[in-house]
């Protein structure tokens, strides 16, 4: 796993190995980006793809796209927070949705956490990321 020349990832041998992010991240830079959270909307507010793999892509490619137009690149993520209304679904899809993120991220995962909500803001939606890059 590469580091950048501003993010290094922790990930110490006594903890369980990492698959898919880093136990830890430690970040010096110039500039911090706060990324709201996307989910699967198309540039016209509407949720697209029924499965949560493809509306993970597109949220994850809506995430990236703010990021890229603050400046950033995915290995400049930090922290990226997932919701995901059916956590047995995600964990049932991790291996797809671990090939969606190295396909659009890379290998250069930042600390993650995956969180179970009951819904979010549109009812189809069924996954939401959010993030924290830092820029050099």
């Amino acid at each position: 796993m590469s580091d950048s020349d501003h993010l290094h990832r922790v990930n110490p041998a006594e903890l369980s190995p990492p698959t898919g992010f880093s136990h830890a991240v430690t970040a010096t830079g110039s500039r911090l980006v706060f990324l709201a959270g996307q989910t699967a909307l198309d540039s016209e507010g509407k949720v697209t793809g029924s499965t949560l793999p493809e509306q993970f892509e597109r949220a994850l490619t809506n995430l990236l796209t703010a990021l890229r137009h603050a400046g950033g690149t995915p290995a400049d993520l930090a922290r990226v927070t997932v919701y995901a209304t059916d956590v047995a679904d995600y964990r049932a899809c991790a291996g797809e949705l671990g090939r969606i993120w190295k396909r659009l991220a890379g290998r250069d995962y930042p600390a993650m956490a995956v969180v179970g909500v009951v819904r979010l803001w549109d009812e189809e939606a069924l996954v939401e990321l959010d993030g924290t890059a830092v820029l050099a």
